[in-house]
């Protein structure tokens, strides 16, 4: 049995980009731990015993309520759904915007507020612009969080800042980040 057995990556899949699914999809086979895809939406995955899909009934935060169920201590979230994020936080899970983004306790209420003040600006019928497009470099800051985040979970080292150390010590208590 794998020693990532007892983790999971949840997925928010509804609006997660094709490119970091692929990602997903090879770091879990790479590394074998189960990637769970959580969707409103039929989803087609390849086959893999640790890739897999759940549809949850159309609705508003159908999927986000699941996943919060789910989700455990010390897992990863995929998601870039800031009140959904909150959430995860609250229960000691780690979440990763697809545009490679650790939130933590230290900046997941700023997160939030900004959200907030944007979606009253366009209630407000202020154009906000919506979101930046997805570029090559999100695809790659994604990728470098997921594999940090992988290497402190196999108890390697991890490629992520000092200031990340806390955080990253709640996923992999036993090993921490000792040698950061």
């Amino acid at each position: 049995m794998s020693e990532n057995a007892a983790r999971k990556i949840w997925v928010d899949a509804d609006a997660c980009p094709k490119v970091i699914k692929d990602i997903l999809f090879r770091a879990a086979e790479r590394v074998k731990i189960p990637i769970v895809l959580v969707s409103n939406l039929y989803l087609r995955v390849p086959p893999s015993d640790f890739i897999s899909a759940i549809q949850v009934p159309g609705g508003f935060d159908v999927a986000d309520d699941y996943i919060v169920a789910q989700v455990q201590s010390g897992e990863l979230v995929i998601t870039a759904d800031i009140p959904l994020v909150k959430q995860i936080i609250e229960k000691n899970a780690l979440a990763l915007s697809p545009h490679g983004k650790l939130f933590t306790q230290g900046n997941v209420n700023d997160a939030l507020l900004m959200r907030n003040m944007k979606e009253e600006l366009r209630m407000s019928g202020v154009d906000t612009g919506g979101p930046q497009p997805f570029s090559m470099s999100d695809r790659e800051a994604f990728a470098n969080r997921l594999d940090s985040i992988l290497r402190g979970w196999q108890g390697k080292q991890p490629l992520v800042p000092a200031v990340w150390k806390w955080q990253c010590s709640a996923v992999n208590p036993e090993a921490g980040l000792r040698n950061l």
